[in-house]
């Protein structure tokens, strides 16, 4: 019987003919940690009696979940981290470094048919360019920098085709919003989704990584595509690594296989509290907003910033609105200052924060006030999201949330495109 790309990556770092369902000890490629959950890794890393790391070129510690810091305690967080970093000889990306989950692949650390951890939820993001990618829990992470191994389970595998061509103004996160109601917040628990079809092959590399990293909240154990010329084209102009991508078996077992015509579909908005609570945008559209935030690991690249920009060139942030933009590295940033898209922005009237989260988890940066609105690029909107239990999150493109910014209300952005 032939194997899913899950089944060929598990079975490769294992050495053990797997299939789903199997329980599996398998070599990692690379692990990561962010400031929210390396420092506890760190300390149970020591109580696991760890005194060298398995390999320091395989592990990066990222600080972008509250940077700079914002108070004391943080700042000592930080500082272990830090510390840590330099005596184990492990790299560190410090405060405007950026996201975690853009830096990881920018920087070259994962390659197709990887097999990656990350003490991060969104780590399934890396799927885009054919890594098998999945978040952990911090003492998985530390068990991970201690042995460079982890146990899986072998996942099932679910395939998704998305059929037909994306209509004008609508983009890869109206894609995986609508996905992601369709299939439902516990619709994949535990699976590995593959994406592909028509409407991904034409995705940008930066769309496919919107798509991957929502996969996630289909409680998705990875999202994966197999890679193109487009991916091995990107991977190489980032990597100097050799890599061999991985390809499902045509005779490979899906526990699941949904397709969708998404040839005419309307851009999408989640809206509050759970991601997968999804319309149409002429359901909430001129829903008044006070805050718009265009950024996050699933929005804050070249691409999402040049659209933005493009709608708000020549126009204002509506008075009753503020637009905070976190461009997801430094890298990106200083393309966007190249473009001109930065100038763009900030005289429109939006204030910039540096690379990194930003105000997506609500630990500092961008706090909404009680009863406002906020509509995001972000991939969560739970209750408490950006920091406040008594705000309400719209989730939507980068697109609609410029124009929303614009008119400050819920926007479609086919009227200003």
């Amino acid at each position: 019987m032939g194997k899913t790309i899950a089944e060929k990556i598990l079975s490769k770092q294992s050495g053990k003919d797997a299939y789903c369902q199997d329980i599996v000890i398998a070599n990692l490629d690379f692990c990561l940690g962010q400031d929210g959950t390396s420092p506890l890794a760190i300390k149970s890393y020591e109580k696991m009696g760890g005194k060298e790391v398995y390999a320091p070129e395989k592990i990066a510690l990222v600080i972008d979940h509250n940077s700079p810091s914002p108070t004391e305690s943080i700042s000592s967080l930080h500082s272990l981290m830090r510390r840590f970093a330099k005596e184990k000889g492990i790299r560190l990306y410090d405060i405007g470094s950026g996201v975690c989950h853009q830096l990881i692949p920018e920087k070259g650390h994962v390659v197709p048919g990887d097999l990656v951890i990350g003490a991060d939820s969104h780590t399934c993001s890396y799927g885009a360019i054919n890594v098998a990618a999945t978040g952990v829990g911090s003492q998985d992470l530390a068990a991970a920098m201690l042995s460079g191994k982890l146990w899986f389970k072998v996942p099932e595998s679910f395939k998704v085709k998305c059929r037909g061509k994306l209509p004008e103004g609508v983009y890869a996160k109206d894609l995986i919003l609508y996905l992601v109601g369709e299939i439902t917040a516990d619709g994949a628990n535990y699976m590995s989704i593959e994406f592909e079809g028509e409407v991904i092959d034409n995705l940008s590399i930066e769309g496919r990584f919107t798509v991957c990293n929502m996969a996630v909240e289909m409680g998705a154990k990875f999202g994966l595509m197999k890679a193109d010329k487009k991916t091995i084209d990107w991977v190489k102009g980032h990597s100097s690594r050799d890599f061999e991508p991985v390809f499902p078996d045509e005779d490979a077992d899906y526990s699941k296989i949904g397709e969708y015509d998404l040839s005419k579909l309307e851009p999408q908005v989640a809206k509050p509290q759970a991601v997968d609570n999804v319309c149409p945008i002429k359901e909430v559209e001129n829903t008044p907003i006070e805050q718009a935030f265009l950024g996050t690991c699933t929005n804050g690249r070249m691409e999402d910033l040049r659209l933005s920009a493009q709608i708000l060139k020549g126009k204002k942030v509506n008075k009753d609105t503020r637009l905070i933009v976190a461009p997801a590295s430094r890298e990106i940033l200083l393309q966007a200052m190249k473009e001109g898209v930065i100038q763009t922005l900030i005289t429109a009237g939006a204030t910039l924060v540096a690379p990194g989260c930003g105000c997506c988890v609500g630990t500092h940066d961008g706090i909404p006030s009680d009863g406002e609105r906020v509509i995001s690029t972000a991939n969560r909107n739970f209750k408490g999201r950006m920091g406040n239990s008594k705000a309400f999150i719209y989730l939507a493109s980068p697109a609609t949330v410029a124009a929303s910014a614009v008119f400050g209300k819920i926007t479609d952005p086919r009227r200003v495109l």
